[in-house]
């Protein structure tokens, strides 16, 4: 269960998005979207406050307007996590929230408008320290692209994306990441593996309006899983019909899945069947509802019986193997105690708390030693 992940990341420019790094060797980031109205401050604010509880690094902020300008600057003043500004055509809007505290300006430099336009956004960038991510997507390509390939292609993506990553060469200006979205799997990932050779710059991923929470996350999962098992992929999002804590949620569930990111319980469970001794699908349920505010990485195997439990416990930080009439918990992969079934959750909460408690601990211990 603690091997390192055998995938090979692509090399890439490392940029800084506020405090957090993408791309290089910097861990692979999950973001989400507020999807409140941003002018409703409070309201911005609770949901970005929701989604770090969940541990998201970076927060996309909406901004159509200048009114949406100025509330973003008070949402700036509540929040420490990094926030990227969507901005679409009015580079005055782009330039307003650089002068609030952006950390990133999510901008096509194509639909900003003439060149002496991105060149003061550049240049407003390139004075604050901001970077920028160039966000093509299948559903807004460019009207002469649109002509020329009759529909969104993998091509037609790339060669968006090269537009304005020659936009920016031109002006000197390599702060900058790239994403190459299409609701369709297929497409996105042989356009984000199309890009990922022709340049150096971290690309942000997402499947593009995904869908609701279930399907959503099969399809983000599938598409994003492809590209992450390429070594492609420095920052994500995994784009959901549905709360954006769940986004977040889904996004580190997928790095945990591939071993490229710990953060949180990964637990280990059966489907169940009927040599379970303990209800599987119920105790697991209400494990992760009750821990699910735990950042600190650990392995938990719940299994219901005694086929695959000892070899599950074994390796994992704290496992539970079903068995009669008591179950037992395994503690770093040696039996450790019996507990029945009435005490079993409430049991195994307080053993992952304290085990999350001594790793937090020693975690420090380590950062403090340099």
């Amino acid at each position: 269960m603690h091997q390192p992940s055998p995938i090979q990341r692509r090399r890439s420019r490392q940029i800084r998005v506020g405090s957090v790094l993408v791309g290089g060797d910097a861990p692979i980031s999950v973001q989400s979207m507020t999807n409140t109205e941003t002018c409703d401050v409070a309201a911005t604010v609770a949901q970005i406050r929701r989604m770090e509880e969940a541990g998201v690094d970076i927060v996309r902020v909406s901004v159509p307007s200048m009114e949406a300008a100025t509330a973003f600057g008070e949402i700036r003043k509540q929040i420490q996590t990094p926030l990227v500004a969507d901005i679409h055509f009015d580079y005055k809007i782009a330039l307003r929230v650089a002068e609030l505290g952006v950390d990133c300006l999510r901008i096509n430099p194509g639909n900003i408008g003439r060149e002496d336009r991105v060149r003061e956004v550049v240049a407003a960038a390139r004075d604050k320290g901001i970077s920028i991510r160039i966000g093509v997507n299948a559903g807004s390509l460019e009207k002469d692209l649109q002509k020329k390939y009759g529909e969104p292609t993998p091509a037609a993506l790339v060669e968006s994306a090269m537009r304005h990553v020659d936009h920016l060469d031109r002006l000197d200006f390599q702060e900058f990441k790239v994403s190459v979205k299409a609701s369709d799997v297929f497409m996105a990932v042989a356009a984000y593996r199309q890009l990922a050779h022709q340049i150096e710059q971290p690309l942000h991923l997402g499947i593009t309006e995904a869908g609701g929470l279930r399907a959503g996350t099969v399809k983000s999962a599938v598409g994003l899983g492809l590209l992450l098992m390429d070594g492609i992929g420095d920052t994500l999002r995994v784009s959901l019909a549905a709360d954006p804590v769940e986004e977040v949620k889904v996004g580190f569930d997928l790095l945990k899945s591939l071993k490229l990111r710990n953060k949180g319980v990964n637990f280990i469970a059966c489907p169940s069947c009927s040599r379970q001794n303990f209800d599987v699908v119920a105790t697991l349920n209400e494990l992760e509802s009750r821990v699910e505010d735990l950042l600190t990485p650990m392995d938990v195997a719940v299994i219901g019986c005694i086929v695959n439990g000892p070899g599950e416990a074994r390796e994992a930080d704290l496992g539970l193997t079903g068995g009669s009439p008591q179950h037992l918990i395994y503690i770093d992969g040696k039996p450790a105690s019996k507990v029945n079934s009435a005490q079993l959750v409430d049991q195994l909460e307080a053993l992952i708390r304290e085990k999350a408690a001594v790793k937090q601990a020693l975690e420090e211990q380590i950062l403090a030693k340099g």
